[in-house]
């Protein structure tokens, strides 16, 4: 049972991995137009994520031994910032999830109606033609968001039963602390 779960975490990785080799491609491609550096932490907010992802998060800060008390001491005054935040710097940085690997970036995905959308940060991209998008030069996050989630619906086939999640549920990441 042990390996399998060992299993899951290191597919998790993988796609973790195949996530920051895109980022980086793109940050080095649009580093012209990025703002965000140490201090900038607007992104930084009270998400949720997937149980796989949540989970292998868990479990790496615990063999690191992510030491809580530096954040249950400094609890964020904005209750949407993110519990890992502390003076304007990310605790979990390593081990942070994938939607926090991509932030800065211009993000392509499918909205609700089919049809593509482009997001990027509004302090980003000021001075830049959004009509010189493209497939190649933005973040494709439905690819990346579809193996996650194909992973995780693996993982509560596998894990989920007793649980009080399913597939489509997120658990927030601010719940960590307590787990660990």
């Amino acid at each position: 049972m042990e390996d399998l779960l060992k299993k899951h975490f290191l597919d998790y990785f993988a796609v973790r991995d195949d996530v920051d080799v895109t980022a980086e491609r793109l940050g080095k491609e649009h580093a012209p137009h990025l703002q965000c550096e140490k201090g900038c932490d607007l992104c930084c907010m009270d998400f949720s994520i997937l149980p796989i992802e949540f989970y292998a998060i868990l479990e790496e800060l615990k063999s690191n031994k992510f030491d809580k008390t530096k954040i249950q001491s400094n609890a964020p005054n904005n209750k949407d910032s993110c519990i890992f935040l502390k003076d304007h710097a990310c605790t979990i940085y390593k081990s942070r999830p994938l939607i926090c690997r991509t932030h800065g970036l211009p993000l392509l995905f499918a909205n609700d109606d089919g049809e593509w959308e482009l997001s990027a940060c509004e302090l980003n991209f000021t001075q830049f033609n959004f009509e010189k998008f493209s497939v190649s030069n933005t973040y494709p996050q439905d690819k990346f968001n579809s193996r996650l989630f194909l992973l995780n619906r693996k993982f509560i086939s596998e894990f989920g039963k007793g649980k009080d999640f399913g597939e489509f549920d997120l658990l927030p990441l601010k719940e960590l602390v307590e787990k660990l």
